[in-house]
């Protein structure tokens, strides 16, 4: 079943003052079936971000269309936006995005609160998690306690928490070591087995490798995508590496 379908997007940006105009995305169409991991690529001001930020209903497009299980999100009313995105997306952030003053559990329950659910459904739905993402011993503590792999996961959590249609990831590894980013990855995979929907934007052709099929971004348009099939992390990585060879003419990538 199709969860989300991208149609001739596009984006242009007027600088300040009515100046010069940049086009950030000129006509990119692409579906995500549900219980796909898709990873999106491409070099920096590619249009990579402006087209997650687009799928979370951040921003809105110049001229196209996002369906999200049917319903276009390109014509939802600003007042209403925060409560669907709430209700139907989790978002992972390169910087956790997590409150100090919170511990990471309140952190993870901060959206069910915004939705006003029972104190009995968090801690039940918390329960599930904690066990898989490996927080049960952490919920007590605070951001600045611990690693910036477990406040990831915490945040991973707090995405979950309310069983999104679609999880959107932006650079979730940037700001872990790779021993950090590997494990992140590992249960990106593992929620992605259990049937969570995934999209993640990435410049790390490792983070990538865990993904079932990479969109390249390139020039404002989706230029070029590649499936995983029956390839092994180490085969998706090199077919990874070698894409962006081609289409950045040669130039070293991230790994």
């Amino acid at each position: 079943m199709t969860v989300l379908e991208v149609e001739h997007l596009k984006k242009i940006y007027t600088t300040r003052f009515g100046g010069a105009k940049v086009q950030a995305l000129s006509d990119v169409s692409f579906s995500v079936e549900e219980g796909e991991f898709v990873a999106i690529m491409g070099e920096s001001g590619s249009g990579k971000t402006t087209l997650l930020n687009i799928l979370a209903g951040l921003d809105k497009p110049t001229a196209g269309t996002v369906r999200l299980k049917g319903y276009d999100m390109t014509k939802i009313a600003e007042n209403q936006m925060a409560a669907y995105r709430r209700d139907n997306l989790g978002f992972v952030f390169q910087d956790f995005n997590l409150l100090n003053t919170f511990t990471l559990q309140d952190n993870i329950f901060l959206p069910m609160v915004l939705s006003q659910k029972s104190v009995e459904e968090m801690e039940k739905r918390l329960e599930e998690l904690a066990g898989t993402l490996g927080l049960s011993q952490l919920l007590r503590k605070y951001p600045y306690e611990v690693s910036g792999g477990q406040k990831q996961r915490a945040a991973v959590a707090r995405a979950l928490i309310t069983h999104p249609q679609i999880l959107l990831a932006d650079e979730p590894t940037g700001a872990l070591d790779s021993r950090a980013a590997d494990s992140l990855m590992g249960l990106f995979g593992t929620i992605n087995r259990q049937g969570q929907t995934i999209v993640m934007v990435t410049h790390s052709t490792r983070a990538a490798s865990h993904a079932g099929r990479v969109i390249f971004i390139k020039d404002g348009i989706a230029y070029h995508q590649i499936y995983r099939g029956a390839c092994s992390q180490d085969e998706m990585f090199l077919k990874i590496a070698d894409t962006l060879k081609v289409l950045e003419g040669g130039k070293h990538h991230d790994k």
